[in-house]
This record gives C-alpha cells, structure tokens and sequence, in this order.
C-alpha cells in the first residue's frame, strides 16, 4: 500500500509547541491519524495538533479543530495564535483581524505588526467558587476548557518541581470531579511571578497529563473570568500571566451577559514545515500506544 502522506507546519507559542494539518485529513479521519500525528514516534506527548478545515461560517478564514495526545480539545489559547502565526507563514494573512471557527464557537484573532497575535477568546465564566477537594481549595470555571483553579496549593511553582505539581494536580482534578464536576480535564496552580512586572505566575496541567510550557491561553481566560468576579481586575486592565517557564501572555476582557469575553495576546514562532510519512509496514504508523491499540489499528488499516 501507498503511504499516506500528511503536511504539517510546527510552532511554538511561549514554548508550548502547536502543529498545523494542512488539509491532509478530514474532520471523520482524525482519530484514526491523531496520536500518529502528534505522539512519538513522530512527535511527543506535548504537541497540541490543529486540524484546518472549511469553515461553515464564511465570515471565518478557516476552521481549526484542536487535539492532543488524549483527544479533541474545545479551544486552544496557545494553539490559535500558533494558527493565526502559521497562515501569516503561508502569506495567507497580512497583519488585520480575522475570524476562526473552533467546536465551542468563532473565535476574532488579530495579526499584529510586529508578530503577536491577539485572541478574543469564547464567553468564559466561574462557575463554583472556594469548592474544596482533595483538601485544597479552588474555582472551577470556564474559559474554552474547564479549569479547577488553585491558589493555597504550598508548593513552589519552580521547573525543578515539575514532577511534584504534576502528581499533586492530577491528584487534584480526581477530587475535584469526584466532589461534582466532572467536567474538569485541566488543573491550574497559581503563585507570585518571579518576575516583577508580570502578576502571577502558574502551572497548568493537560488533560493528557502533560503541563503546559505556555501561559495556557484558556486557562488564562479562566483566570480572568476568576478576577472579573471576585473585582479585582476591571474591563480593559492588562493582567500578565507568566508560565511555569517563564513565557507570557497579556490578557484582558470586556464584561459579557453572566461573564467575560477575554482577549489574550502572545507570540509564536515557526518551527519547522514538512511532511510525515505513515508506512503501512510500520508497527507504529498510527503511533506509539498499547500493543493492543497498535495491532488494531494495523489490521483496520490493511483492510
């Protein structure tokens, strides 16, 4: 059989990496080729892929569909300006606004002079505030994804700590869908930035266990929506959210009917433009999972 060819473009934004699908695939075929997209042997872990597609809306430049190493993702902060990067490296954009139609609803982007990107993000709201579990307390809201927020943690947020935030988070999204919100596949810790001009610095866990090199654009809309409600930051005020790396996003909002409409703004850079290769031969054409899944999907494919 021939091997199927896929084109992709990669970026990152605040180095948390974004890979671009040109048309290789369609909308149905994406969980088929998804893990042998963007897991090893051909990627890892971290990757968020987003699949381009024909928008419904005409207004949109395109439709974009995010996903990761465990499945579909609703919005994806980091992701869109990896998108809204790799078109202006198509010479499909010029600096302007334009419009992006994602699975939770269209998205207004801005391509700036200098790079950044500016996105409008989806209504974004808390949901429940001060919900104990797992013997922290946290909100839960709503930013694209949904986010159990947590600021009395007592761990550093240092890139030493990493193995140690990730454990005490995934211990944290258990409890908090164990105590009624089962929505929750993302858990964001907050602390003091280590870098003065920015307000808060945070650790985000994925929903593939993975934490997130970005700011995290949702979690930061979520973040927001937290600030709206509790009036500690006004419509239009800038809040600079620093990553467990270092990056940053600036974000702001406009006050929306029972929440916000945040904006987040940020840079991403290409990476690398080619083409992988899925050989019907290889054992882990459809990438590296359970031997299980593996021969599986090997024998559907032969068919």
């Amino acid at each position: 059989m021939t091997p199927k060819l896929i084109q992709i473009i990669d970026s990152h934004t605040g180095g948390e990496p974004t890979r671009v699908v040109l048309g290789s695939i369609a909308s149905d075929e994406l969980e088929t080729y998804r893990r042998a997209i963007i897991c090893e042997p051909r990627g890892h872990e971290v990757i968020v892929g987003a699949l381009l597609g024909k928008p419904v809306d005409m207004s949109c430049i395109t439709s974009v569909i995010f996903f990761n190493n465990v499945g579909r993702l609703g919005m994806c902060g980091h992701g869109m300006i990896g998108v809204v990067t790799t078109l202006r490296h198509m010479k499909l954009i010029e600096p302007g606004e334009y419009r992006v139609e994602t699975p939770v609803g269209i998205v207004t982007t801005e391509l700036h002079e200098d790079g950044r990107v500016s996105v409008q993000n989806v209504r974004s709201y808390r949901k429940a505030k001060a919900v104990q579990a797992g013997g922290v307390t946290g909100d839960v809201a709503y930013g694209g994804n949904w986010f159990f927020l947590v600021a009395d943690h007592g761990l550093e947020l240092t890139r030493a700590n990493i193995p140690q935030l990730t454990q005490a988070s995934l211990a944290m999204r258990d409890a908090v869908r164990a105590a009624g919100f089962p929505e929750v596949d993302h858990v964001e810790l907050f602390a003091p930035p280590h870098d003065p001009a920015n307000h808060s610095r945070n650790f985000v866990l994925c929903p593939g266990g993975e934490y997130d090199r970005s700011p995290c654009g949702t979690g930061t809309s979520a973040k927001l929506a937290c600030l709206a409600a509790d009036e500690k930051l006004a419509a239009g005020e800038v809040w600079r959210q620093e990553s467990i790396i270092g990056s940053v996003f600036d974000g702001s909002y406009e006050n929306s009917d029972g929440g916000i409409i945040p904006t987040i703004t940020g840079h991403a850079f290409i990476t690398a433009e080619t083409q992988l290769i899925l050989d019907p031969n290889d054992p882990f054409q459809f990438g590296i999972g359970t031997t299980t899944e593996i021969t599986a999907k090997h024998r559907d494919f032969q068919r």
